[in-house]
């Protein structure tokens, strides 16, 4: 009864953790977009005539989109054009099943592992339902029954296969070196020391690290790779969808971000652990120590 609790309760704090910094990363994106277009920016949603620099405006989008009519086209799939967010939605939450968030936490003469689930094939588990998001924007374009719908899907589908190849390929050196897809254990063995100074992250022995970052950043369908929607020519594969249905498409982008910023976290930079920070506290090696007295 109580790993079941536990359990729950990991769930449901990697839930509200993904869901709250999705709603940031909306705001995030729209104050970037206006710094770079030198514009203030989302800034008019108020509360009480507060504005606080635009915090507010996630909280009205959300709104807009729950009071927005829920467009189904007359002669469109209605189930598959109700199914498709969700199959784009659902796999960028669960692949964060696997990612270890934290250490061993020790609570009540209990030990509780910071992850929601320990797979020895825990790279292969995020590469299996990452990928479940390619029947999402196929069936979202050929459900709408609109052939610039169906062309979008097509393009959402054939980047995001090449992407995934691109992203299972970049680590097959990576997890010949470590010996393991288990990504705790590849966390693990970041955190030792080469050459008694240099944390021992991938980044630092490997090529694949900017391969597998260029190839996440193309998977996000973040410009200048947001070919799939093609906004400037109005025929992505969401092109028929309003409401809470276009919202999740919108959401799952920014999960896949923070899941995907967390998976170059643990493969290539130590996933949780802080460079030299050990249980009794910073043992900082002798010889940054003599750089830092001679500077």
């Amino acid at each position: 009864m109580i790993e079941t609790l536990i359990i729950l309760a990991k769930i449901w704090g990697v839930l509200l953790t993904l869901v709250g910094l999705a709603v940031i990363m909306t705001w995030v994106e729209r104050k970037e977009s206006a710094i770079v277009q030198d514009r203030l920016g989302a800034n008019r949603a108020d509360i009480l005539g507060f504005r606080l620099i635009g915090l507010f405006q996630p909280m009205a989008d959300g709104l807009k989109m729950f009071f927005k009519e829920d467009f189904v086209p007359p002669r469109g799939e209605k189930l598959l054009h109700t199914i498709a967010p969700v199959l784009s939605f659902f796999p960028a939450i669960i692949t964060f099943a696997v990612i270890p968030f934290g250490d061993t936490l020790r609570l009540f003469g209990k030990e509780i592992p910071l992850q929601i689930a320990s797979l020895n094939i825990g790279y292969l588990y995020i590469l299996a339902f990452g990928s479940l998001t390619f029947y999402g924007v196929v069936l979202a374009g050929w459900s709408s029954n609109n052939k610039y719908s169906l062309l979008g899907g097509l393009r959402a589908a054939a980047q995001l296969i090449s992407v995934d190849v691109c992203l299972g390929l970049s680590l097959v050196a990576f997890v010949m070196v470590y010996g393991t897809l288990q990504l705790e254990e590849i966390v693990r063995q970041q955190g030792t020391l080469l050459f008694g100074f240099l944390p021992a992250w991938a980044s630092s022995c490997s090529r694949s690290a900017s391969c597998f970052f260029s190839g996440g950043h193309r998977r996000n369908q973040a410009r200048p790779f947001d070919l799939p929607e093609g906004e400037s020519e109005i025929i992505g594969y969401y092109t028929e969808y309003s409401g809470l249905r276009f919202g999740l498409f919108y959401f799952a982008e920014f999960v896949e971000i923070i899941v995907l910023s967390a998976l170059v976290s643990t493969l290539f930079f130590g996933g949780y652990q802080v460079p030299w920070l050990y249980a009794e506290g910073f043992r900082f090696p002798v010889g940054l120590l003599g750089i830092y007295l001679i500077s």
